[in-house]
């Protein structure tokens, strides 16, 4: 699948995690924007889910951008006060044209 570049329509920020420790044991987790893009958000389904205090939802999303080199699960998509996990990220064609990322957008 070659999406059209004019589908292309959500500015989005790809963000990468960092943990600084915090002196007791544990860890601080901070992100920091890797680069600006522009992708297609397609929801595939979604999922409700009980959580300690109420209920929750998840999207999941395929967001397609052009091939980025880099791009893992330990990222994550920003658009607006969105925030999508990447759960995996594929090149469609294997020719270094497209990336396809299967995403989990959560706290609805």
């Amino acid at each position: 699948m070659r999406p059209a570049i004019g589908r292309l329509r959500h500015r989005l920020t790809l963000e990468t995690a960092s943990r600084t420790p915090d002196g007791g044991g544990g860890a601080v987790e901070t992100w920091t924007a890797v680069a600006q893009v522009w992708g297609r958000i397609v929801p595939t389904g979604g999922t409700e889910i009980a959580d300690a205090d109420g209920i929750g939802g998840r999207l999941s999303h395929e967001i397609t951008i052009r091939h980025r080199a880099g791009v893992t699960p330990a990222m994550r998509f920003i658009s607006g006060s969105r925030r999508f996990e990447i759960i995996a990220a594929i090149d469609i064609d294997e020719r270094r044209r497209w990336l396809k990322c299967l995403c989990m957008e959560r706290d609805l």
